[in-house]
């Protein structure tokens, strides 16, 4: 049964991702949706299977569990996550194709970086295009990342998704004979979507869990009868746990909507990390003192610095 569980993150490790950043809570959630969205987008150009698209986004949600946020571009980690997915899975891509679609969807020309109400841009080939230095610089990095993603994760990267347990459960529940195209496609939304979660359900919940959790909410919408009885507990599935990831699934567009609301400057379409940097800059929460341009500090790594700073001082006094 290995093989259809994953490991799940630990209370610590969620409280540290999000307290000790120096990131306020909005900015790690925008940089958390846009980059999920641009893994979404970029597996359609590259016409990958979703599951390997919602398996590059839990291995890059992953590896930000426990790497910070700032430490790479985040179009580098989507890159680099979906690469290293596609070249395991039944539909490997080459560093080309990944460099020019990562090319294409952080460029002037995509609609990443429009408003969604907005006319869509004009579309302008010089933008995207990679010239042979441009593309040789993209490749070491997309290489250097994956290595690091690889690194961070024990070299550990099975996915067990809940899509294909869905479908099993939805046979043992009459489902596929009644509506079958509309409330399936509706399971399938609700797992997709369920991939931005700011709370990483993905990552805290198994595969069972949340193909249940789908269920019931395409169930309600569409109007489907439900059994009588707590038909969940044969799923092996609390009522708790139910109940929190039907509420979760169901509130990922309303976040979104008011994220947008909240960080109105960033959270329109892809970000980078000079974008938040001058988010942080407006905010004075942002120094560059004795540091490399475009790095945001840690509170604790600060004080550790100016602590070793002071101890250099003494031991010279001495």
């Amino acid at each position: 049964m290995a093989h259809m569980t994953n490991p799940l993150a630990t209370p610590d490790q969620l409280y540290q991702r999000r307290s000790f950043s120096a990131l306020p809570a909005e900015l790690q959630d925008a940089i958390f949706y846009s980059t999920q969205c641009l893994t979404q987008a970029a597996g359609v150009l590259l016409q990958l299977p979703q599951s390997s698209t919602a398996q590059a986004n839990v291995v890059l949600a992953r590896y930000w569990l426990v790497e910070p946020l700032m430490s790479h571009e985040f179009s580098d980690i989507s890159a680099a996550a979906i690469y290293l997915i596609a070249k395991v899975g039944p539909s490997p891509r080459s560093p080309r194709d990944v460099c020019n679609v990562y090319a294409y969807l952080t460029s002037p020309s995509s609609s990443f970086f429009h408003a969604p109400t907005s006319p869509p841009p004009a579309n302008n080939p010089s933008s995207y295009y990679l010239s042979e230095t441009a593309y040789q610089a993209f490749h070491n990095r997309i290489l250097a990342t994956e290595a690091r993603i690889l690194y961070a994760l024990s070299f550990n990267t099975h996915v067990a998704l809940p899509h294909p347990i869905a479908i099993t459960y939805l046979q043992a529940l009459s489902f596929l004979g009644v509506r079958k195209e509309k409330i399936s496609k509706r399971v399938v939304a609700y797992l997709n979507t369920s991939l931005l979660s700011p709370q990483m359900l993905y990552l805290t919940s198994q595969p069972n869990e949340l193909a249940v959790a789908a269920i019931y909410n395409a169930a309600k919408d569409i109007g489907a009868k439900m059994p009588e009885c707590e038909w969940w507990e044969v799923f092996d599935v609390d009522r708790e746990v139910l109940g929190f990831l039907v509420v979760a699934m169901r509130g990922v567009e309303a976040w979104a909507k008011k994220m947008r609301e909240d960080v109105p400057s960033i959270a329109m379409g892809m970000i980078a990390r000079r974008d938040i940097e001058e988010e942080m800059k407006k905010r004075g929460l942002y120094t560059g003192n004795g540091h490399e341009a475009g790095e945001v500090l840690d509170p604790e790594v600060e004080m550790a610095r100016r602590m070793d700073e002071r101890m250099a001082e003494m031991g010279a006094d001495v």
